[in-house]
């Protein structure tokens, strides 16, 4: 289990995460949503150790599967990142090397990460297929590529293959279709929740937008101003929301019927 206990982080004098505490299962998808500047992505890059040196962690505990992460020096979190957990970013052409093909990219996660050194073409059959894995059509084409070549629906597959491509326990997933049409982030969530049976992934997805958790998370949590307001089932969030943060959140989902109904008029 990834587990967050109480965790407070300080930039200078500004408190941005206030006694943060949320869990997530192997199998199970957590979302946590909030609006911009509520905490989700900074709470995701605590978890990971990969906080801008300003900050501090000046409290709390976040431990996977009952080992303490904070505290960790930068090689063992190295080797934690990529194996037992992972992060897959909002925007794709900021994560990936412009310069370097896709399949040498995904190649060196296999390098840093495979106890026993691989020979180069098998590494590239791994590579080949952790792409296949995502539905990428041409595999070979998309590993000859550079990320430009791709279109946007096509990169951030490649950062969930990146992702996975050491099946890691645990993905952290930041806002992976914000920049994507409908279609395309509908295909990014089934392709999500795919890999997470297929490997009994623990999945923590941030967002903005309530109605993408409707039919997609098990659990869900809010948080606004760098604390979680609220905690809940699906179930319970939508049906009986306690906060009237949440509340707010609910009430501005589009409602296509109401939309509809006025048209009609």
């Amino acid at each position: 289990m990834l587990e967050i206990e109480k965790l407070t982080v300080y930039f200078g004098d500004r408190c941005v995460l206030d006694d943060v505490s949320l869990s997530v299962a192997r199998g199970e998808v957590l979302g946590v949503v909030g609006e911009s500047g509520s905490g989700k992505t900074m709470t995701a890059l605590s978890v990971m150790g990969l906080l801008n040196p300003a900050a501090r962690i000046e409290g709390g505990s976040i431990r996977l599967d009952g080992r303490e992460l904070i505290g960790l020096d930068g090689r063992a979190m190295s080797g934690i990142r990529g194996r037992n957990m992972a992060m897959i970013f909002q925007e794709p052409m900021t994560s990936l090397n412009p310069t370097m093909r896709i399949g040498k990219q995904l190649g060196e996660a296999v390098k840093l990460h495979y106890e026993n050194r691989q020979p180069k073409q098998e590494i590239k059959r791994i590579v080949l297929d952790a792409l296949a894995d995502v539905r990428l059509p041409e595999p070979e084409r998309v590993y000859a590529s550079y990320p430009h070549e791709l279109s946007g629906g096509m990169r951030q597959r490649v950062m969930i293959a990146m992702g996975t491509i050491c099946r890691p326990g645990y993905l952290l997933c930041d806002e992976p279709t914000t920049a994507l049409d409908v279609t395309t982030q509908k295909g990014i969530l089934e392709l999500i929740g795919t890999l997470k049976k297929e490997h009994n992934m623990g999945i923590v997805f941030i967002t903005h937008d309530l109605k993408l958790l409707r039919n997609f998370a098990d659990k869900v949590a809010v948080m606004c101003r760098g604390k979680v307001v609220e905690r809940g089932t699906v179930e319970e969030i939508f049906a009986a929301p306690k906060e009237d943060y949440t509340k707010r959140l609910i009430a501005a989902i589009p409602d296509r019927s109401r939309r509809l109904a006025k048209t009609s008029v």
